[in-house]
């Protein structure tokens, strides 16, 4: 970003948000420096963006293998390209193999799955080994969804934020002054404690995964017979359900005036007055994300590291109003945006 900077040229601060959360991706959950910044062409960025970049046909083939798996299998349909499946099992099958051959561990995501594979995970570490162990065809998968769902979603929602907060200057000077506030009180430092600390760092954050949530609707398995209160509708055991983040975020029930950008909504007090439910950015319940604190900690992290050091606005390239992407696999803006950056 800062070549960038100082040619004074407008920023595609999407592409280098996703360089920035591919490489912190690549560290936590393969163990590996993917090098998106130095890498123009990196395999990793390549795959992850041709994965969602999604076509009429592989909409049409993932709804169809939703809803009929086991046809879908004998069918040779697939969910994911042949090539990006290749890629990342071959980076899977690479890693594991190196570091049993080479005795080498290290305290990530990917040595959880080895040890796993291995039966070596400690009980004197609170786990107790069911017996069964993962294949390294397991392995690869759930590294590959670790990946997807961990730099798209949150190099998107920082891009969102960005944007909001450079139409709303107010907003993203109050962000920066607590920025700063709070890291002269942590040595300077981007700590696990100085992030806990914004507050309401926490609030624009929270105001941009109810605008823009990444996954825009859930999709349930009904596992059992549900009659809905006060109607006289029985929603029959098996029968899949799409639950609307995007409809129940901008329900004026819950949210007055919901195009508008207001961090207020998620004071403690504003929150205390809402639904529970009425903000599931992350699904809510058992099959709640996985990854919602990491998701959430690289956003805090990312954004901190611009703002205390730049000014944004938005640039002219950037065609407003924003309109989103119709076959995305996730809510993403069509085309990109852009903006001129100022150093503070």
């Amino acid at each position: 970003m800062l070549q960038e900077y100082e040619k004074k040229v407008p920023l595609d601060v999407k592409e280098i948000l996703g360089c920035f959360t591919t490489d912190i991706i690549g560290s936590c959950a393969f163990g590996l420096d993917f090098k998106t910044f130095e890498q123009e062409n990196s395999p990793f960025r390549v795959y992850g963006k041709k994965f969602f970049n999604s076509t009429k046909f592989r909409s049409v083939k993932s709804t169809f293998a939703s809803n009929f798996p086991e046809l879908a299998r004998t069918l040779g349909f697939r969910a994911v390209p042949k090539d990006v499946t290749d890629f990342f099992m071959k980076v899977v099958k690479d890693t594991v193999s190196y570091r049993e051959k080479n005795n080498y561990t290290r305290k990530d995501f990917m040595q959880l799955f080895i040890d796993l594979k291995n039966n070596e995970l400690a009980e004197e570490d609170g786990y107790k080994h069911d017996g069964k162990t993962l294949t390294i065809e397991e392995i690869a998968a759930q590294s590959f969804v670790f990946f997807l769902a961990g730099f798209e979603t949150s190099s998107t929602t920082m891009t969102f934020a960005l944007y909001e907060l450079a139409k709303h200057q107010d907003i993203q000077d109050k962000v920066r002054q607590e920025i700063e506030t709070v890291l002269a009180k942590h040595e300077g430092k981007i700590t696990y404690e100085s992030i806990q600390d914004m507050k309401y760092m926490n609030q624009v954050i929270d105001e941009t995964l109810r605008k823009y949530p990444p996954v825009p609707r859930l999709t349930r398995k009904c596992v059992k017979d549900y009659k809905i209160p006060d109607e006289d509708i029985i929603i029959e055991k098996g029968t899949t359900v799409l639950l609307s983040i995007l409809g129940i975020h901008y329900d004026e029930e819950y949210y007055p005036n919901p195009e508008k950008f207001d961090p207020e909504r998620f004071t403690e007090k504003n929150k205390n007055l809402r639904h529970h439910y009425s903000y599931i950015p992350f699904g809510e319940g058992p099959r709640l994300c996985i990854g919602m604190r990491f998701g959430l900690m690289q956003t805090k992290v990312g954004l901190t590291s611009l703002l205390k050091k730049y000014k944004f606005t938005v640039n002219r390239k950037t065609i407003e109003p924003l309109k989103m992407k119709v076959n995305s696999v996730i809510l993403a803006a069509d085309g990109e945006i852009w903006f001129d950056a100022q150093k503070t």
